[in-house]
């Protein structure tokens, strides 16, 4: 199981000695430097939510055990049910045989698998477009997240395409409502609304702060120099690549630094 990573925060002051507020909201300084605005009252309403949650499956719980009880002293579940069987069989004779019994079950069963089964062969070819067409609408929902992310066009110095290709497949769509994962699959959860899942932005810069490569990817922090070579110059002193140059690259640090440094052109 994956370590869960810790916080320190701060309350942030300012010159006078006062707490800095965003929004009506307290702000916090991390022990890496970032601010966030810390919702209390999102947070209370959490932890009333999960005490709940805890108290709903502790009853529960008591009530398993509860029926638990009523088959101690069983040792072979399997010949209890056995037993149970036979008996049911017994009484089953005033009309026919026990044996004829197991005969019009297994009958039975046989013509119901077949009736399944045609029915599933029947709505196969409905289902899977059903699914097609499921899957494009989350790719369509996806992009356009990619597309109108403010981080993206505010911190990265890689293309949205690009941005979507490398951190696309740590989201997905569960009940209608965007979910971001890390690399060992749990959930990406918001620093300002403990426990709470984080929205888009906040859990791709989640997901940004801990890729190997970030510098490279981010505006203002990678290295200079020379990218892939490109025909003339571009405005502004750029370069200009075009987009079969770009394509062609398959370094994804080089593919950044060309994307921050250079024009690329249709």
């Amino acid at each position: 199981m994956a370590e869960k990573e810790t916080y320190y925060m701060k309350l942030k002051l300012d010159d006078k000695g006062a707490v800095v507020v965003q929004d009506g909201k307290p702000v916090y300084v991390t022990d890496d430097g970032k601010e966030i605005a810390f919702d209390a009252p999102a947070t209370r309403d959490t932890i009333a939510r999960l005490n709940s949650e805890a108290k709903t499956h502790r009853e529960a719980k008591e009530a398993a055990e509860g029926k638990l009880k009523l088959f101690e002293g069983i040792e072979d579940p399997a010949k209890a049910l056995k037993a149970l069987e036979t008996v049911k069989n017994y009484d089953d004779k005033k009309l026919i045989d026990a044996g004829e019994v197991e005969k019009v079950k297994k009958e039975a069963k046989e013509a119901f698998d077949q009736q399944l089964a045609a029915t599933e062969n029947k709505y196969k070819p409905v289902v899977d477009e059903r699914d097609a067409l499921k899957n494009e609408l989350h790719q369509e929902k996806l992009g356009g997240a990619f597309s109108r992310s403010k981080f993206i066009q505010d911190k990265m110095a890689i293309p949205v395409d690009l941005a979507q290709a490398r951190f696309g497949t740590n989201f997905a769509i569960e009940d209608g409502k965007i979910i971001a994962k890390d690399g060992s699959g749990n959930r990406v959860y918001s620093r300002a609304r403990p426990g709470e899942v984080a929205e888009f932005d906040e859990a791709l810069e989640i997901l940004v702060d801990s890729y190997p490569y970030r510098d490279s990817i981010l505006k203002g922090t990678g290295a200079s120099g020379g990218g892939a070579g490109g025909s003339g110059g571009g405005t502004g002193g750029k370069k200009q690549v075009t987009r079969a140059q770009f394509d062609a690259i398959t370094d994804p640090m080089e593919r950044a630094k060309v994307a921050r440094e250079a024009t690329i052109t249709d």
